[in-house]
């Protein structure tokens, strides 16, 4: 798949304070990349960069082949953008809005927006003064989709959304990606990146610590290991083991968190008169929480 958002050494200073460092990043068409960090880490800034609303210190965004600084008119207009603090015209309708953006966008055809704004259960006769915030999320939602874009950049996209709004919102972002589409969303419901994301990267101090699929990210994350034995052991054998971080023994039963191949302290209990050991495979959410304590790049 073509590379559809291109940046390098990509950084935005205030004064002495960077809020963004050496952003090197690549979005292919066909993707959904989830931006992920706690606040203050460089989310909005990055996309604040790439939707032209600020301009880096230095590096650079190539979008669509093209530097965001040559001509970044032609490159929005390829863009859908749901911001994280959506601003909707009050006494506009759901269908005024549709109709606006479409003569801003040159882009008369309401279909798509229509059929998603029907999946969405979004009522497009009512004012956005009217509208409760999970509506007007979905109005936002709506408008960043109505004119096809070919890459789309979302801030905290589900927010206020209720559990069946936001499912079909995942199942058309993931069939937005199957038909070619990319987008690069920002969210700090979890759960929802590892539903929807092929690709994550973190973000920790405006610097991106970490950037892969989810599956590689869990196969060298911290796993939890629990060994039942016949009787209370000697914790320090596993201690003592390559790759394990963390021993904790309750009686008969100890847990370890390690990092790597398991093989060695499988072997270590298996000489203990072992019983039973289960295996806990770490969700995104542990993974993120791993980095931001400082041991995901262990």
């Amino acid at each position: 798949m073509s590379v559809v958002l291109h940046t390098r050494h990509l950084t935005k200073d205030y004064g002495r304070h960077a809020a963004l460092r050496e952003l090197d990043l690549d979005v292919r068409a066909g993707e959904v990349y989830g931006l992920l960090g706690p606040n203050g880490a460089g989310k909005t800034t990055t996309i604040r960069l790439l939707m032209d609303l600020i301009r880096p210190t230095r590096g650079r965004i190539v979008l669509f082949g093209e530097d965001l600084a040559t001509d970044s008119v032609r490159a929005r207009r390829r863009m859908g953008h749901v911001p994280g603090d959506l601003v909707l015209y009050d006494r506009l309708t759901g269908e005024d809005h549709l109709r606006l953006f479409a003569a801003l966008r040159d882009h008369p055809d309401l279909g798509e927006a229509r059929a998603l704004a029907k999946r969405l259960d979004l009522d497009l006769d009512r004012r956005a003064r009217e509208l409760s915030k999970g509506n007007r999320q979905k109005l936002g939602v709506v408008l960043a989709f109505q004119h096809r874009p070919d890459l789309v950049v979302l801030d905290e996209p589900a927010s206020g959304l209720d559990p069946l709004a936001q499912l079909e919102f995942h199942s058309y972002l993931r069939e937005y990606a199957a038909a070619g589409g990319c987008a690069l969303f920002s969210s700090h419901v979890l759960s929802e990146v590892e539903q929807v994301a092929d690709r994550v990267g973190i973000l920790l101090s405006g610097r991106l610590v970490a950037d892969a699929r989810i599956s590689a990210l869990k196969a060298k994350a911290l796993r939890e290991l629990t060994f039942t034995f016949a009787a209370p052991v000697d914790a320090a054998a596993f201690e003592r083991v390559a790759g394990v971080r963390e021993v904790r023994a309750d009686g008969a039963v100890v847990r370890c968190r390690v990092a790597g191949p398991v093989g060695e302290l499988v072997r270590v209990a298996a000489d203990l008169p072992l019983v039973n050991v289960t295996s806990q495979e770490p969700d995104l959410q542990e993974i993120f929480l791993d980095y931001v304590v400082g041991d995901g790049d262990d």
